[in-house]
């Protein structure tokens, strides 16, 4: 019977079984009614007093399926994950009959090193799902009569209005519980069966952080640190969101962190602390906007200041005043490559020589999931999987896939990797701004700028990650 990796259970009986019952009887829950259970257990072990024994454990009839020993270990470490030693993530399976179902449910997504927390609810069923390394998983079905008291819990601790339902809110948790202590953005929007709440978790601790450990390559690093080195202009960041920018960004700022430097930031929301930097929340809801923000900072007498997002032309042109007076600044866009920028704020309405004058380094960057090194397997290559306009400048005879293991939960892949675009800005890069020709691929490819392609299908032959993490990329070439 070959059922490898072919079996899936529902996540609504997933919770009928405990994560000790699960490890301690090797069995897995497959069917439920009102007076029995159908589990799945392993080949040759469905014994006659096993089933007896589950039977008065679990208080219903129990029938028992067989799967090969392979598929048992894989279903259990993919639905109910050990706790990890302390040097890796712990997995902890919360009781959903826990009178404060809402700490669990975030203590566990912080231990999976979940980034957000999704709560929502359609026709027939809701759910919760947590955003892992970039991709959502659901991991909780919930009861329709539980759900508006989570909401309403989740309101609470957020201090948002529990008797508007007809409007979004937007809120902050400050949750402490034990070993954990870290800060959650709540926003709350209002759906067609019900409002739906993601919490977005928050790293409150910087100190960690290393730009020698994001990703960059060793050329990219050396042109992004001569950006970074200098007194004045602006150092742009762009990529969709969770691309890593803000995490960048702190690195960076740890780097220039010193004693002798004052520091200023406006974010929205602030995602880590950093002692030294002078850190200030946005709230438009009173008008405090980053254009205002800016005005204050330009009377804080600082030597860097950062800008979380620039997201309209004021801020912009507020950006290009500050770095015009000497100081250096650092901030985001949302734009698909690194010289993308330049037309994006050229579109915005920023004039191309003030931009030359103070345009300092631009960079794009993107997180791609990387391959578990116990599982992945070696394939040969199709030159198909490209994107049909791209042209890979070397041969490729082979590329590995993810396959699933205990180590990385059968999903094939274990942590991420950033991937960057680093574009130092020279004279002669600045006068082509300024004479507003912004086609200068011959002059970047001159320089040995690598772009988000090429340094995404280093990483692909390299044998770090798949062909589907790296594809979005390539149409960037």
């Amino acid at each position: 019977m070959d059922t490898i990796g072919k079996v899936t259970l529902e996540t609504d009986i997933v919770h009928l079984l405990a994560k000790e019952q699960v490890w301690h009887y090797q069995v897995l829950p497959k069917t439920v009614s009102a007076e029995s259970l159908e589990l799945y257990c392993e080949q040759g072990k469905g014994s006659a007093s096993l089933i007896a024994e589950l039977e008065i454990v679990l208080n219903k009839k129990v029938k028992l399926t067989p799967l090969p020993a392979g598929e048992i270990i894989r279903l259990m470490a993919t639905y109910y994950q050990k706790e990890k030693d302390a040097n890796d993530s712990a997995f902890i399976t919360p009781n959903l009959v826990d009178d404060d179902f809402l700490v669990t449910l975030i203590k566990e997504a912080k231990s999976l090193k979940s980034s957000d927390i999704h709560i929502e609810r359609y026709e027939d069923k809701c759910r919760a799902r947590f955003r892992i390394d970039g991709v959502l998983v659901e991991r909780y079905i919930l009861k329709g009569d539980d759900y508006p008291a989570l909401i309403n819990k989740i309101k609470i601790a957020a201090d948002l209005d529990i008797a508007q339902k007809r409007l979004p809110q937007d809120g902050r948790i400050n949750f402490s519980r034990e070993e954990f202590k870290f800060d959650i953005r709540v926003s709350v929007l209002p759906a067609l069966y019900g409002e739906k709440a993601v919490l977005r978790l928050l790293n409150n601790d910087a100190t960690n952080i290393d730009l020698n450990s994001l990703g960059f390559s060793g050329n990219d690093l050396d042109n992004y640190l001569q950006g970074v080195k200098r007194p004045n202009g602006i150092l742009l960041i762009s990529g969709p969101t969770g691309s890593g920018k803000t995490t960048t960004l702190y690195a960076t700022l740890k780097l220039l962190n010193k004693t002798n430097r004052n520091i200023l930031t406006i974010e929205d929301p602030i995602e880590y602390t950093l002692e030294g930097v002078n850190q200030v929340q946005l709230k438009e809801n009173i008008g405090f906007t980053f254009p205002m923000a800016l005005k204050t900072f330009m009377r804080q007498d600082p030597d860097i200041i950062m800008v979380g997002e620039i997201r309209d032309v004021e801020t912009a042109n507020m950006a290009i005043r500050a770095a015009l007076t000497g100081h250096l600044v650092l901030s985001t866009i949302h734009t698909n490559s690194a010289w993308g920028t330049i037309s994006r704020l050229i579109d915005m309405g920023i004039p191309s020589y003030l931009l030359s004058d103070t345009l300092n380094t631009t960079v794009a960057q993107r997180l791609i999931r990387l391959l578990c090194p116990a599982c992945k397997k070696k394939m040969d290559f199709d030159v198909s999987l490209f994107p049909k306009q791209f042209k890979p400048e070397k041969e490729i005879n082979y590329h590995y896939g993810p396959v699933g293991c205990e180590k990385c939960y059968f999903t094939g892949f274990k942590g991420r990797k950033a991937i960057y675009e680093v574009i130092p800005m020279d004279y002669e890069l600045s006068n082509e701004i300024k004479k507003g020709n912004l086609d200068v691929r011959k002059l970047l490819k001159a320089r040995g700028i690598q772009t988000l392609a090429a340094n995404a299908l280093q990483v692909f032959t390299d044998g770090l990650t798949s062909m589907e993490e790296i594809f979005p990329m390539l149409f960037n070439n």
